[in-house]
């Protein structure tokens, strides 16, 4: 454990000592403020960083995390993130990335008790619940397991697109695009789920054509 912690805190120092060497103004410039087109809702595993995947830069990216990259109207930490990021940084684009192999969406496909955490699947539960027809169509688990992500992932665009702020923002004419990807773990790829929405009029559109 000891070993751990020191090699964390000497791997802030050589990253400090490369950074500077790149830009001796690196770190100055940076605390002048953030100005980030992107605000990104990603799921909290540790193998999805949401800088490196599209080769971002700090500052680029304004990020949320949590537990399958969920968009719940009474989670008042990513209504404030959202907030914050619409009305206060002018995001340009919004994006909700889910990742094949999420541990929150295969836990909502069973039934089996994990903790506290139950709570939180209970919302990813009711995605399955909505479509539960077309995904027990599915025979192989695997290729229902891959479908459910994307599901996930395009009903959190739709939430998003239906919260208050957002809806405000498109009511104002500002610029502001949702996005849904899945991010593959045995790639490094995404893909696009062309649930691209930037209007109400999008919205329903899109809507209509989810499947």
């Amino acid at each position: 454990m000891k070993d751990f912690y020191k090699k964390i805190l000497d791997n802030n120092k050589e990253w400090v000592e490369t950074s500077l060497a790149k830009d001796p103004n690196y770190f100055q410039d940076l605390a002048k403020g953030q100005t980030p087109p992107l605000l990104w809702i990603g799921c909290s595993d540790s193998r999805v960083p949401a800088n490196e995947i599209i080769g971002a830069k700090p500052g680029e990216v304004f990020v949320h995390r949590n537990i399958a990259n969920m968009v719940v109207h009474s989670d008042m930490n990513m209504l404030s993130v959202l907030d914050y990021a619409v009305n206060v940084l002018k995001v340009k684009h919004v994006l909700v990335c889910g990742h094949y192999g999420c541990g929150g969406v295969k836990a909502a496909m069973g039934n089996d008790s994990i903790g506290i955490i139950d709570n939180w699947i209970r919302h990813i539960k009711d995605v399955y619940r909505l479509h539960d027809e077309y995904l027990n169509s599915i025979a192989d688990e695997t290729e229902r397991f891959n479908a459910f992500v994307e599901v996930n992932v395009k009903e959190q665009v739709y939430d998003l697109a239906k919260t208050s702020i957002v809806q405000a923002a498109w009511k104002n004419g500002q610029d502001l695009t949702l996005h849904g990807w899945v991010y593959g773990l045995n790639s490094g790829f995404v893909t696009d789920l062309n649930v691209n929405i930037s209007s109400e009029k999008d919205l329903d559109e899109v809507y209509q054509l989810r499947f």
